[in-house]
């Protein structure tokens, strides 16, 4: 209470200087603190709470604009690297408080400023060897004050949406708390009362006992005196008698009326934990599934962790007052049915918290579902009763152990495994440690490593890059004073391991389909083999967006596209497609008609080039993409010449390709749609997109009508032709295409175009000229991509030297071998390299 009553003296003090100082209420950024300091009752008491010695009030209060600007969502507590965020922000925060205290005037502020140095001093000397703690802090304190002000608003108003947009649920969850809250103080008060009456009944017992050995001792006594005392002995013992056995029965119905009140209590606390634990915590596990395919972020456990705390707290009250109860029962037997009713409560209410614990021990951070050996990967788990219970007193070990889909399922029908395992990891071994700020109790698996993996028997078709496993954390620990004694274990989200990056595109498949279509409580690790074709559009759009980082998803017209190629469909009907299913062999298991790769390895492809290279000109809209040569050629022939747009290789994995509408150089008066060989990611690394396309003059307008400059000039390459010291021009690599194109506004062209790709395939027309084989600069060829060179002997001589290694980087001994020989060719005669070009 000295506590409490301190807080809301300093809480009020601060109030007034709100109203009085400079800060003003009307400032943005203090709109979270003024509304917390609105909070009353138990949310202003937990507001208060939050601050101590490790991050004072004042502090808050004093730099409440300041901190709720900061970036502290955008660190990865578990990241080492984001440290160094972390010591600019603990610095930023000291230097904001030494300049509030060097502002500080008159009488008041002089002692003000006295207490803003110390704590500047205090906190830099208890956050600088780990400026990471203080984010957490901090973030633990602006989530916590902003879940009370939602919840007081949602109280207050039940029409608004608190941030998850459920009003509703939140709201019943509070009141079955105040409930239960309210059911527990009312047995602890008839605990009080049965103590009382239980204590009176055993001193009247007692003067009973005391009232018959005296009579015993009459027998000494003369006659006359004896019979004159054991009169009024006889009487006062009858009386005490007739009473105690009225109390007996009295007390044994107050014992069957406490045991059944405790009976309706631990019903009400079964369901609240039902409520919390088989639905909120199992939605934010769903949540955390569909985050590893691009979902929203299943967000913050505070909230959950406040809620299981309530619980463990209040299953905790109710198993002492029934432990109290069974020894006063102990103490004073009186026969009746109250014994049996107590130990069937006590069984009921370790039945609780034994369930309450061993489902709230969870994996906070879950390790990477694609997971490659040899290669360090990071994990978290959590207990979110961990801190209530007081299992930090000893902190408890935990141990991380990849394990089969069979091995998974012998565990969880408690089989005996052997212990056994499907491979070795390396730094799989963590002590719980637990968080002063923030009340949470966790163990961070930051170096782990899968040395080995012992692979089963697959069935059938299944591949390696099919076959799941999972990461299982198990613990043991002891609360009560070794009253109760938990193993607990969790298993992670199903993990698919490969050896080598190229296994990566159809592991991540398998994840993909299991994380997208799994249903809660299945068994390990059972999935749909087929589903509604909207509910894989819905899994292949987020996945998409998240990739990429954009905004701008894959539209109905895309989702249409990507159904025909799918099931070599022409319908161009979206409905036509709503109740289809597709098959996971559809999926990523046979290959597309006429092609060697599946269906999702080419739409794989399609996001590695996006987030790769193109990011920014789909966010633009200028890439429409999801197009065959067919439709392309349809929306091209109706627009002037010089048209073009990009669309999505159907040949080739992360390919894309040009497309645009031009004169028939060999037939006067014909027009015909030109579609480039694709570009790959090798060919963006050598030259952009939008430096390609600035190269090709034929290409005017980006479809249906925006002149090319206005879209792609911001992105392009400066040109650098100036001399270098020694009186060499630099070289360029240029885009060029092998045929002579006329165009309405020709711009001007430091050499020949030329025209290295062949016309759509859908113009039958015979041409008289030759197709010349590709400049290539990549180790699969730049299709499109070379440097200016007519003579036919340099261009064969670069076609063989590869810029690329096989991992997409550049080599610079062999750029520089190239570079040479350009420098070479440019150094002969102007009039002897066009002859041989002529010739």
């Amino acid at each position: 209470m000295q506590w409490s009553s301190w807080m809301d003296k300093r809480c009020q003090t601060l109030k007034i200087h709100t109203s009085s100082s400079h800060l003003s209420a009307a400032e943005p950024g203090m709109a979270l603190w003024i509304q917390a300091q609105q909070l009353q009752g138990d949310a202003l008491h937990q507001m208060q709470s939050l601050y101590g010695q490790h991050f004072p009030i004042e502090v808050r209060h004093y730099l409440a604009q300041w901190l709720e600007a900061q970036p502290w969502d955008a660190i990865d507590l578990e990241n080492q690297l984001d440290e160094f965020k972390a010591k600019r922000l603990l610095e930023g925060l000291i230097q904001e408080l030494q300049r509030k205290a060097e502002h500080q005037m008159g009488e008041d502020g002089f002692l003000l400023k006295i207490k803003l140095g110390h704590y500047a001093t205090q906190l830099k000397s208890s956050y600088d060897p780990c400026p990471l703690e203080l984010v957490r802090c901090v973030k633990h304190i602006l989530y916590t004050e902003q879940r009370l002000v939602q919840e007081a608003s949602n109280a207050s108003s039940p029409g608004s949406v608190p941030v998850d947009g459920t009003p509703q649920r939140y709201q019943q969850i509070n009141q079955a708390f105040e409930e239960l809250r309210v059911m527990t103080q009312d047995t602890d008060n008839d605990l009080r009362k049965l103590q009382h009456s239980q204590e009176y009944f055993i001193i009247q017992y007692q003067e009973s006992l005391r009232i018959q050995a005296q009579l015993s001792s009459l027998a000494s006594l003369p006659p006359a005196e004896r019979v004159q005392r054991e009169s009024g002995l006889q009487s006062r013992k009858s009386t005490l008698e007739a009473w105690l056995t009225r109390e007996a029965n009295t007390l044994q119905k107050y014992r069957q009326e406490l045991a059944e009140k405790h009976q309706r209590t631990l019903a009400l606390l079964r369901k609240q934990q039902t409520v919390i634990v088989d639905d909120e915590l199992i939605q934010w596990k769903r949540r955390q599934q569909l985050a590893g395919n691009g979902g929203p972020s299943e967000g913050g456990l505070d909230i959950l962790q406040a809620w299981c705390e309530k619980l463990a707290d209040m299953i905790w009250q109710n198993r002492q007052q029934i432990r109290r109860v069974e020894h006063l029962t102990q103490q004073l037997p009186i026969p009746g049915p109250t014994e049996e009713l107590l130990t069937e409560l006590n069984a009921t209410v370790t039945d609780v918290i034994s369930a309450l614990v061993t489902s709230t021990f969870i994996i906070e951070k879950q390790p990477p579902q694609v997971l490659k050996t040899q290669t360090k990967f990071s994990a978290t788990v959590r207990l979110l009763v961990g801190g209530k219970l007081n299992v930090h007193m000893n902190p408890p070990q935990v141990k991380a152990t990849i394990i089969s889909e069979q091995q998974a399922k012998a565990l969880l029908k408690n089989e005996n495994t052997r212990n056994d395992s499907s491979g070795e990891i390396l730094n799989n071994n963590c002590v719980m440690e637990y968080h002063q700020t923030t009340g949470t109790l966790s163990a961070h698996f930051r170096t782990m490593s899968l040395k080995r993996i012992k692979r089963s028997d697959r069935r059938g078709a299944e591949s390696v890059t099919e076959e799941k496993f999972t990461v299982l954390f198990e613990s043991q620990f002891s609360v009560g004073g070794n009253e109760l004694v938990f193993h607990v274990k969790t298993l992670s989200l199903p993990v698919v391991v490969i050896v080598h990056g190229s296994q990566d595109n159809n592991a991540t498949a398998t994840v993909l389909w299991d994380n997208a279509f799994s249903e809660p409580g299945r068994v390990p690790f059972v999935v749909p083999d087929k589903v509604l074709w909207p509910q894989l559009c819905e899994a292949l759009n987020v996945k998409y967006k998240s990739e990429v980082t954009s905004d701008r998803g894959l539209s109905e017209d895309n989702l249409v596209f990507l159904a025909q190629k799918a099931f070599s469909s022409s319908s161009n009907n979206p409905e036509d497609y709503c109740n289809m299913t597709i098959t996971w062999s559809q999926f990523n298991r046979e290959s597309l008609p006429g092609r060697n790769f599946t269906f999702w390895q080419w739409f794989d492809g399609v996001i590695e080039l996006m987030k790769r290279h193109l990011k920014a000109h789909w966010n633009d809209g200028a890439i429409l993409g999801f197009l065959n040569k067919q439709q392309a050629q349809d929306m091209l022939m109706s627009k002037p010449n010089g048209t073009f747009l990009l669309r999505f290789s159907d040949s080739e994995i992360g390919g894309i390709t040009i497309a645009w509408v031009a004169e028939n150089p060999n037939k006067a008066g014909e027009r015909m749609v030109w579609n480039l060989m694709p570009f790959t990611t090798k060919d963006f690394f050598i030259r952009s997109l939008a430096d390609r396309i600035s190269d090709l003059n034929h290409l005017l307008f980006l479809y249906p009508n925006q002149p090319k400059e206005e879209v792609f000039s911001r992105y392009c390459t400066p040109s650098n032709s100036k001399a270098v010291g020694d009186g060499y021009v630099k070289p360029e690599i240029k885009q060029v295409v092998k045929v002579e194109f006329s165009s309405p506004n020709p711009e001007p062209s430091s050499g020949n175009s030329f025209m290295e790709h062949a016309a759509s395939p859908t113009v039958n027309q015979h041409h008289n000229f030759t197709i010349y084989p590709s400049i290539t600069a990549g180790s699969r060829g730049a299709e499109g991509a070379a440097v200016v060179l007519p003579c036919r002997g340099a261009q064969e001589k670069i076609r063989n030297e590869s810029m690329l290694d096989t991992e997409g980087e550049f080599d610079l001994d062999e750029t520089m071998d190239m570079a040479r020989q350009v420098e070479e060719f440019l150094r002969q005669p102007m009039e002897t390299q066009w002859s041989g070009q002529q010739s």
